[in-house]
C-alpha cells in the first residue's frame, strides 16, 4: 500500500460542485464502464469532530481521501481493489477499514471457501504502519466477526470487537477448537486485545451493549442446540428469556435514560421483530414502538453510551426520527430539505454540525452532499457517476398491476432516457433475496440497459419485504410457480399499456432473480427471447443439501433446511421446477455468469447448468468471474458481467 503526502491534485478531481460537472456533449450512451465499475464516489464517513474520510476513484486509481473539519487534506491512501466493506473514524484521527478477503478452506472443511473480515486501523495524518485487529495476537483468528463500539477508559481510546479464541496443543502450534465468539477490548494505542467475556461455546451466538463505562452492560446469548436465549445485565443475572424456533432475537440499545435495555423478537415464519424493554435490574418486559404503520429498519443511537437516540422506518423514502428535539431539528430539517430529492442519512458529527446526505433517481445518478447544520449550508462534495449526466438517466417510476389471481403486485420501471414509451424492447429483472424488495432510485443495472434502449421491470413478486409479511408469505411454495407468472403478468400489463412489445423481451436476474432467469426458459416458454442469470440456482435440492451440510448435523442446519422447503416447496417436487432438471426444454439462448469466489451460491450451480444444456443441444454461454464473490464487489469483474450480459441481450434482442 501507497501512503502519500500530496493530495492537492486527487482532491482537485474529486471534490468538485455537482453544478460544475459538465454534461455529455454527445447525445450517444454513456460507456458501459459509467455503469459497470464501482462507484467514482463510493462511501464516505464523518469523525465525531467533523473529519472526513471519502472513498473514490481518481484518475483510475481508487482512494481512501481524508480531510479534517475544514476540508483540509490530511492524507491519502491507495487501496487498490480491496473489497472495502465500511470505514469508519477513530476518534479523531485514526481511520478503521473493513475489508473481507475469500479464502479456500481446504479438504478439512465441507465448504470449499469461506468470506472473512478484517479490520485495518491507521493513523489519519500517515504516521506509523496500520494495524490489523487481532492480527498481531496469537491466541485470536485474525478475523473479526462484530464490532460493538468505543469508549474511552483511563485516557485511552478502546474499541470493542468479537473474534475466535485459539488453543495451544503440546506442539506449540495454536489452532481453533470450536469456541464460540468472545468479546475483546482492543486498545487503539498498542493494539493490545483483552478478553472482556466469557468464551462461548459453538452451539451459542452472543451480543454484547457497552455502556457509558466501557463495561458489558447486557448479553444476549441464543442457544442454537434448543433455540432457546436468555438476556443478562451487568450483574449477569438474566432479565429476560424465551425460546423462539425457527426465529431470531436481538439486542438493540439501551433506553433513552439508560434504565432499561432494548431487545427485538422475530417469531418463526415473519420478516420483522416486535421490539420489547425491560429494565436493566429485572423486571416485566414490555413492548414498545407498536404504534408506528410501518416496520423499523434502522436505529439511531449514541456512540458513547449505546442509548438509544431514534429509529427510522423500513422505507426508502422515510424521515428519520429523533427523540431529542434539537436533534429532531437539526437532522430531520436536512432530511425535509432533500426529500424531494430522495434523499438519504449517512452519517453526522457528534455535534450535528456536519451531516451527510445522498440523493439519486430521476436525473440524478447519485450525488453525497455535506451539510453544515450551523450554517444552513449544503455542499455537493462529489458524484456517484459523474460520467452519467442527468439527462441521461432513464427515468424511474413504480406500478402497479395485478397477477393472474387478482393479487396486487409493486413494481419499479426504468425507461430510456429520450426516448417515447412506446412499443419498446424489454428486460423482465428479478430481484435476489427472495426476501428483498426493490426501490425507487439509481439501479446502476437496470439503466445500463435502459441507457441501450430498453425498458427495464423490476417487479415486487410475491415472497418480496416490500409490503406485509402476509404479502411475503404468499410466496412459499411458489418458485417456478406464481412467484415465477408474477414476473410474466408484468410484461402482460406493459404490453397492454402499449408501453413494450411482448415479442421482443429477455429475463435477467441475480441470486434467486437468477433462479427465476433461468425458470422463465425452462419451467415456463414462449416468454423470452433469452435469459442471463447471474450466480443462480440451478439445483434447488442439491442447494438445499449443500447449504445445510456445511452446518454440520446440529438443529440450526434443521430449521434451515425446513425455512428453504417452506419457500420453495415439497422436497419431492423440486426436480419439477429447477432448470437443470428441465434444461431439455430451453426454448431460449441461456447466459450463464457466475464468480468463482461465490460462498453463498456455489459456481457449481451454474456449472451442472451448463452441463445439462450442453447434453441437451442448448444454446448457451457460461462465463466464471475469477475473484469475484456473490456480491460483485470489484469493479474490474462486476463490468465484465455488464459486458457480457448488454452484449448477449443485443445479439438476442437487438433494441433497434
Amino acid at each position: 500500500m501507497n501512503l502519500f503526502r500530496s493530495v492537492a491534485g486527487a482532491l482537485a478531481g474529486v471534490l468538485v460542485l455537482v453544478s460544475h460537472v459538465p454534461a455529455l456533449a454527445q447525445p450517444d450512451a454513456p460507456p458501459l464502464e459509467a455503469y459497470g465499475n464501482l462507484p467514482t464516489f463510493e462511501d464516505a464517513a464523518l469523525s465525531p469532530g467533523g473529519n472526513l474520510a471519502i472513498l473514490t476513484t481518481v484518475n483510475g486509481k481508487r482512494l481512501l481521501l481524508l480531510l479534517d473539519r475544514n476540508s483540509q487534506p490530511l492524507n491519502v491512501l491507495e487501496v487498490g481493489d480491496m473489497k472495502i466493506r465500511d470505514i469508519d473514524w477513530v476518534g479523531d484521527d485514526k481511520v478503521a477499514i473493513s475489508r473481507s478477503d475469500t479464502y479456500d478452506l481446504g479438504d478439512r472443511f465441507i465448504a470449499k471457501n469461506a468470506e472473512f473480515w478484517n479490520v485495518m486501523i491507521l493513523n489519519a495524518d500517515g504516521s506509523g504502519e496500520p494495524h490489523f485487529v487481532f492480527h498481531e495476537d496469537r491466541t485470536i483468528l485474525n478475523a473479526v466477526y462484530g464490532f460493538y463500539g468505543e469508549r474511552r477508559i483511563g485516557g485511552k481510546l478502546i474499541r470493542f470487537y468479537s473474534g475466535l479464541p485459539l488453543h495451544r496443543n503440546q506442539a506449540g502450534n495454536w489452532f481453533y477448537k470450536g469456541d464460540g465468539e468472545t468479546l475483546y477490548a482492543v486498545d487503539m494505542t498498542t493494539f493490545d486485545a483483552r478478553r472482556v467475556s466469557s468464551v462461548g461455546t459453538s452451539e451459542e451466538s452472543k451480543d454484547w451493549l457497552i455502556d457509558e463505562r466501557g463495561q458489558i452492560g447486557a448479553t444476549l446469548t441464543w442457544d442454537r442446540s434448543s433455540d432457546s436465549w436468555k438476556l443478562e445485565n451487568a450483574a449477569g443475572a438474566t432479565v429476560a428469556k424465551g425460546s423462539e424456533p425457527g426465529g431470531s432475537v436481538s439486542l438493540i440499545a439501551f433506553s433513552t435514560d439508560g434504565t432499561k435495555i432494548v431487545y427485538g423478537v422475530r417469531p418463526d415464519g415473519e420478516e420483522h421483530a416486535t421490539y420489547w424493554q425491560v429494565p436493566v435490574g429485572g423486571g416485566a418486559s414490555e413492548q414498545v414502538f407498536t404504534d408506528l404503520k410501518r416496520p423499523i429498519g434502522s436505529f439511531y443511537y449514541d456512540p458513547d453510551t449505546a442509548r438509544l437516540t431514534g429509529y427510522r422506518l423500513d422505507r426508502k423514502d422515510a424521515a428519520p426520527v429523533f427523540f431529542d428535539p434539537e436533534q429532531q431539528q437539526r437532522l430531520g430539517g436536512v432530511y425535509g430539505g432533500m426529500r424531494s430529492l430522495n434523499g438519504t442519512l449517512r452519517d453526522f458529527s457528534e455535534d450535528f454540525g456536519k451531516v451527510l446526505v445522498t440523493t439519486e433517481g430521476n436525473n440524478d445518478s447519485g450525488t453525497w452532499f455535506l451539510v453544515d447544520t450551523m450554517a444552513v449550508d449544503a455542499k455537493p462534495i462529489g458524484q456517484s457517476r459523474p460520467q452519467i449526466a442527468p439527462d441521461m438517466v432513464g427515468p424511474v417510476s413504480t406500478i402497479n398491476y395485478k397477477a393472474q389471481d387478482g393479487l396486487e403486485i409493486e413494481a419499479i420501471l426504468t425507461l430510456p432516457p429520450g426516448r417515447e414509451a412506446k412499443n419498446l424492447p424489454a428486460v423482465i429483472f428479478p430481484h435476489g433475496g427472495p426476501r428483498l424488495h426493490d426501490e425507487l432510485g439509481f439501479d446502476w443495472w437496470a439503466q445500463a440497459f435502459a441507457s441501450r434502449g430498453y425498458a427495464v421491470l423490476q417487479p415486487n413478486f410475491r415472497g418480496s419485504t416490500n409490503k406485509d409479511d402476509a404479502f411475503m408469505h404468499a410466496g412459499d411454495g411458489e418458485w417456478g410457480r406464481k412467484m415465477q407468472t408474477d414476473l410474466s403478468d408484468g410484461l402482460a400489463y406493459l404490453a397492454g399499456q402499449g408501453i413494450v412489445d411482448p415479442k421482443r423481451v429477455c429475463i435477467m436476474g441475480a441470486s434467486y432473480g437468477g433462479y427465476a432467469a433461468m425458470a422463465g426458459v425452462t419451467v415456463q416458454s414462449g416468454i423470452y427471447r433469452c435469459a442471463v442469470a447471474v450466480a443462480g440456482v440451478s439445483d434447488l435440492d442439491l442447494f438445499v443439501n449443500r447449504d445445510t451440510r456445511e452446518m454440520g448435523d446440529t438443529r440450526a442446519a434443521r430449521e434451515l433446511r425446513e425455512t428453504w422447503l417452506e419457500m420453495m416447496g415439497k422436497r419431492k417436487e423440486l426436480s419439477d421446477i429447477s432448470p437443470r432438471s428441465l434444461a431439455a426444454k430451453a426454448d431460449a439462448p441461456l447466459l450463464l455468469i457466475h464468480g468463482k469466489d461465490d460462498t453463498v451460491v456455489p459456481i457449481q450451480q451454474s456449472k451442472i447448468m451448463a452441463d445439462a444444456l450442453k447434453a441437451a443441444g442448448k444454446p448457451f454461454e457460461y462465463v466464471v468471474l475469477d475473484g469475484e464473490d456473490h456480491w460483485l464487489s470489484r469493479g474490474e469483474t462486476r463490468l465484465k458481467m455488464l459486458t457480457e450480459a448488454v452484449r448477449f441481450v443485443e445479439r438476442y434482442n437487438p433494441a433497434d
